[in-house]
């Protein structure tokens, strides 16, 4: 169980020329691809705080799945964070928005995010995930 606040993310997908394609963004601090994720905000659910990380961290907006695809534990001092992972379909990619001079983004195949990502539980979830065509 998580020991510190929830946090909630998305993992940002679209299809490119008929091919899936997944972005991933990096932190702030040690450049590691991760996906766009944060604290659950108060006054918000799970899922809408979901995306509004996808916007601030990413530049993405698009439709959010109604259900979880599941949950990680992402690691910080002092404790674990348990992090709540949405799918979200992008329809829109900005170029401005709030962290942009901050991280780099890049889409990316569902092989190589597996690879790129750190979290043995996001690697999971990215190894049992179904992507829909719809949200």
């Amino acid at each position: 169980m998580a020991s510190a606040p929830t946090q909630a993310g998305v993992i940002p997908y679209r299809f490119v020329k008929g091919r899936l394609r997944v972005l991933l963004i990096t932190s702030r601090k040690s450049k590691r691809w991760i996906i766009p994720k944060g604290n659950i905000e108060p006054d918000l659910t799970a899922r809408a705080s979901a995306r509004m990380e996808a916007f601030e961290e990413a530049g993405v907006r698009g439709k959010v799945g109604k259900e979880a695809l599941g949950t990680y534990n992402h690691i910080v001092r002092p404790g674990t964070k348990q992090v709540t992972v949405f799918l979200m379909q992008v329809q829109e990619q900005l170029d401005e928005y709030p962290e942009a001079t901050e991280r780099r983004r890049r889409w990316m195949s569902v092989q190589e995010a597996r690879t790129r990502v750190l979290e043995r539980g996001l690697k999971g979830l990215f190894q049992n995930v179904s992507f829909p065509s719809s949200v």
